[in-house]
């Protein structure tokens, strides 16, 4: 580009007595120069799916013993970047979400566990920030952060539109008779036919957002609700993995019966969830060919992950289908099959393709990083960091000091990691705490605790369970009684 310019000088140069070819040739330049610059300067479209329930061990590039294909997610992963130390906000579905929307990890979020309470007017969310630069913004699936009319409702935080469940209760029921609708920036309560599977109504709405937009530059969230139970998908998926006698593929099959349980009964469970997997896999393959026949894939982020570890919920079997790859533990827990989060990033041109990263990032880091290929400032109060620098392929030179995340059903988890190091507390009510560390480097599956064999190590990161946290804005994760 400079060798150009320089020569089209040097024509001028010699054109400058011919005064009338002069204005033209100069006027020619400044349409060029700007036209580049505004394309360089034209904000990315940036696409967010978010999977959820799915195991780090359940996407084909991540683990290759894993039973159901990926093939979609995995040409994301080939086409793009892949992470492999990227983390979840926290090991539910509330709490994630909002380290994801507000920058926060749970030692300093208003949100630190599953509730049905609202983020606050104090709140700002990733949408409204990207919202005030212009861009389009756009949630289908589930939103787990406020109900309609209170503070923390989908319009109210920064969505022109959303399609989908305000709560993750709800979320339970793929054949409910209402979802909840914004549309430019106004939420109403609609009707919904209990015979169509709501990811389909979801995933549509998602299309047709991405075509309405694709001469702006928008935000599109999608953090869809499978395959998360409960495990009924349509028959056409669950007839994938059946044989032609409906017989399941995937023996042994082990009836979920429904009793007390908020989940549909299913006979075939490993059956349905590989179905809700493949159409997880398929959904994603619908949004890269749509980018592509768009022409908006030199100027598009896709992102792909989930908002925490595996389920064994309504029938799921993490140990069967191997959700956990090589990692310890599931939802609910601080171990890594609990936090760690597959990451697949796709820019071309812009993100290295065929690379694998082992940056350690996180979800409160995504606010940062949006705003920063957006080109708009993010709050000074957050604690994640940009990492675009690593997206691009370049050396990443902000690192975060340690990671911390606190989970409170029924007792205390806390763990902080710190380079290779990752020290997990454990304190229930009335009793010592009890410490576990690990090596995650040489221990990717934290067999071995190493608390006994190295005091200095659990003497110097055990100041930071205290050190990260706040005194919590929310009674309702006031775990003091736990302490004593």
């Amino acid at each position: 580009m400079k060798t150009a310019i320089f020569k089209f000088k040097t024509y001028l140069f010699h054109m400058r007595r011919h005064s009338g070819w002069y204005k033209i040739s100069f006027g020619i330049l400044i349409f060029v120069l700007y036209g580049a610059n505004s394309y360089a300067q034209k904000s990315p479209n940036i696409i967010f799916i978010v999977a959820d329930d799915l195991g780090y061990g359940n996407v084909r590039s991540f683990n290759a013993n894993s039973p159901i294909p990926t093939p979609n997610i995995d040409r994301l992963a080939k086409e793009g970047t892949k992470y492999t130390q990227f983390y979840a906000g926290n090991t539910v579905c509330a709490p994630s979400r909002a380290a994801l929307m507000t920058g926060k990890h749970m030692g300093h979020a208003y949100i630190r566990g599953n509730t049905r309470l609202p983020l606050r007017v104090a709140d700002t969310t990733l949408a409204q920030l990207l919202q005030s630069k212009g861009y389009k913004t756009g949630m289908f699936g589930k939103w787990g952060l406020g109900e309609m009319g209170t503070t923390g409702s989908p319009e109210k935080k920064g969505f022109d539109e959303f399609f989908g469940y305000l709560n993750q209760s709800h979320a339970h029921d793929y054949y409910t008779d209402y979802l909840f609708s914004v549309r430019k920036g106004v939420i109403s309560k609609v009707v919904s036919d209990t015979t169509k599977y709501t990811d389909d109504l979801i995933v549509d709405r998602a299309y047709e957002f991405i075509k309405e937009n694709k001469d702006n530059p928008f935000f599109l969230y999608l953090p869809v609700t499978i395959p998360h139970a409960e495990l009924d998908p349509p028959a056409k998926y669950m007839k994938m993995f059946q044989n032609a006698d409906g017989s399941s593929k995937l023996p042994p099959e082990t009836p979920f019966e429904r009793n007390k349980s908020t989940y549909r009964s299913q006979k075939q469970p490993h059956v349905a969830f590989a179905a809700m997997v493949t159409k997880l896999d398929e959904t994603v393959g619908h949004v890269l060919e749509l980018v592509k026949e768009l022409g908006l894939d030199d100027n598009t982020y896709i992102f792909f992950t989930s908002d925490n570890g595996p389920h064994k919920e309504g029938g799921g079997d993490p140990e069967f289908f191997n959700s956990s790859g090589p990692l310890r533990g599931i939802k609910r827990d601080l171990y890594e099959g609990g936090i760690r989060v597959p990451l697949a990033v796709r820019a071309p041109g812009r993100v290295p393709a065929g690379r694998e990263s082992k940056q350690m990032w996180t979800f409160w880091d995504i606010m940062p990083t949006f705003t920063d290929l957006a080109r708009v400032s993010s709050p000074s109060n957050i604690d994640g960091l940009s990492f675009v620098n690593d997206l691009s392929g370049k050396k990443q030179l902000k690192q975060h000091d340690y990671l911390y995340w606190q989970f409170n059903e029924g007792y205390r988890q806390e763990a902080v990691r710190q380079g290779d190091w990752k020290l997990i507390r454990f304190k229930y009510k009335n009793k010592p705490e009890r410490l576990e560390l690990y090596n995650i480097k040489n221990d990717i599956g934290e067999k071995n605790d190493l608390a006994v064999a190295n005091p200095d190590k659990v003497k110097a990161l055990y100041p930071i369970f205290n050190l990260a946290k706040s005194p919590v804005e929310n009674k309702e994760f006031d775990w003091s009684d736990v302490e004593q």
